[in-house]
C-alpha cells in the first residue's frame, strides 16, 4: 500500500461548492484505417512479431493528408457542440490537452497555443484558454481542472479538447524494430483521434461527478520517454511496457480503493470501468488484479483498443462517446474513468450518468 497517495483530490459534491457534470461528448476519427497486419508488413526488418495476438489490436485510424492535431481537435469540438444544448459562446474556458500539437505535417506548435485557434474556430473567442500536457492523462487532467473551477463557482461551463496526431512514432518504430523486446514496440499500438467534452455546473439534485483525484508516481518517470528522432523527422518513444504494467498492478489498486472510499462506493457498484486503452491483454490482466486486490469486480470493463488502438489522451472519452452512441449506458449508471499515463500518472474520475445518455444523439 502507498501512504496517503492523493496529492490532488476534490471534496465530495455539496461540501464547500457546486457539483459538475458531463454535458456532452464529441469525437473525430480519421476515415483511413490501417490493420495491424498491414502495419507489421511495413516494418523494415519484417519481424515475426504477432502484434495482433500480443495486443488484441486489429486496426487503428490514421490521418490522411490535411489532417493533424489541430483539425482533429477542432472537428471533435464541433461534434461536441452539435450534441450540446450550449452555443459556443457559453463556454467560459477551453483547455487543449493533447500530447501532439501538429499544425501541418512538419510543425509542432507551442505558441500560439492550440486552444486559442480552437476556441476561435468554434466561435468562443471570449473563453479563457490554455494548453496543458500530461501525457495520456491529458484530457482527464483537463476535466480535473474544469471540475475544480466549476466546483468553486469560478465558471459554469467549459470544454476539454484534444487531437492526437501521433506522427512519426509508429513510422520511426517500424524502421528499427527487430524483436518483441524492442523499447519502441508500444509505438506500433498507437492510433489517431480527436475528442472533446463539455463540463458544466449541475442543477441542484443532479449527481454528476462524484469524485476526482490525481497522483504522480514520479519514481517511474523514465519508464516511457519521448525523444526527437535523430535521423528521421518526428520523434521516437521508448517504453518499458512490461515494467509500467507491473507498477500499475502494484500501485494502482490502492489508489482506486481510496477514491472509491472517498466517494462512498464499492468496486462492485461501478457499472462501467473505462481504463486507459493500451492493449486488450493489459486491460484483462488489470481487471483481474484489481478484483483480486479489492475483492470485487466492476460490472463491466470497457474495451475499445481492439478497433482504435491506443489513442493517447483521447482514449477515455473516445470510449465514452462510443458507448453512449451504442446506448449501452443508462441513466443512473456509475462510471469510473481510470487513466494510467507516463509520468507515472494515475487519475480517476467517478460520475453518475444522467440525461447525457438521452441527449447524446440529439445533435442539432
Amino acid at each position: 500500500m502507498i501512504g496517503d497517495p492523493w496529492m490532488l483530490s476534490e471534496p465530495r459534491p455539496g461540501i464547500g461548492g457546486f457539483t459538475a457534470r458531463f454535458e456532452s461528448v464529441g469525437r473525430k476519427l480519421p476515415a483511413r484505417r490501417v490493420t495491424t497486419a498491414e502495419l507489421m508488413a511495413s516494418t523494415r526488418h519484417h519481424t515475426s512479431i504477432d502484434l495482433e495476438r500480443l495486443t488484441g489490436i486489429t486496426e487503428r485510424h490514421v490521418c490522411s493528408k490535411g489532417e493533424d492535431s489541430l483539425t482533429l481537435a477542432t472537428d471533435a469540438a464541433r461534434d461536441c457542440l452539435a450534441r450540446s444544448r450550449h452555443p459556443a459562446t457559453d463556454l467560459e474556458m477551453v483547455i487543449s490537452a493533447s500530447i501532439t500539437r501538429h499544425d501541418g505535417d512538419a510543425i509542432h506548435r507551442f505558441e500560439p497555443p492550440l486552444s486559442l485557434t480552437i476556441k476561435e474556430a468554434i466561435g468562443a473567442p471570449r473563453a479563457i484558454n490554455f494548453d496543458i500536457s500530461n501525457a495520456c492523462a491529458g484530457m482527464l487532467t483537463g476535466v480535473f481542472l474544469l471540475h475544480d473551477f466549476i466546483r468553486r463557482g469560478v465558471i459554469r461551463c467549459g470544454m476539454v479538447v484534444s487531437g492526437e496526431h501521433i506522427t512519426g512514432l509508429g513510422t520511426n518504430a517500424a524502421r528499427s524494430i527487430r524483436t518483441i523486446l524492442s523499447p519502441q514496440l508500444a509505438s506500433l499500438t498507437l492510433g489517431y483521434a480527436g475528442a472533446a467534452v463539455i463540463v458544466e455546473r449541475a442543477e441542484s439534485g443532479q449527481p454528476g461527478i462524484l469524485r476526482t483525484g490525481f497522483t504522480t508516481l514520479a519514481a517511474h518517470s523514465r519508464l516511457c520517454v519521448g525523444l526527437p528522432a535523430t535521423h528521421e523527422p518526428g520523434a521516437k518513444m521508448f517504453t518499458r511496457a512490461r515494467k509500467i504494467h507491473e507498477v500499475a498492478m502494484v500501485d494502482g489498486p490502492p489508489l482506486v480503493q481510496q477514491i472509491l472510499d472517498d466517494a462512498g462506493l464499492r468496486l462492485d457498484e461501478i457499472d462501467w470501468l473505462i481504463p486507459h486503452q493500451t492493449s486488450v491483454r493489459a486491460i484483462r490482466t488489470g481487471e483481474k488484479v484489481l478484483a483480486e486486490r479489492l475483492g470485487e469486480h466492476p460490472k463491466h470493463v470497457v474495451v475499445t483498443v481492439d478497433e482504435y488502438g491506443n489513442t493517447a489522451s483521447t482514449t477515455l472519452f473516445l470510449a465514452l462517446h462510443r458507448y453512449l452512441t451504442e446506448r449501452r449506458l443508462a441513466r443512473g449508471d456509475k462510471v469510473l474513468l481510470l487513466s494510467v499515463a507516463s509520468g507515472l500518472e494515475v487519475g480517476v474520475v467517478v460520475f453518475v450518468v444522467d440525461e447525457l445518455e438521452q441527449t447524446h444523439d440529439h445533435a442539432h
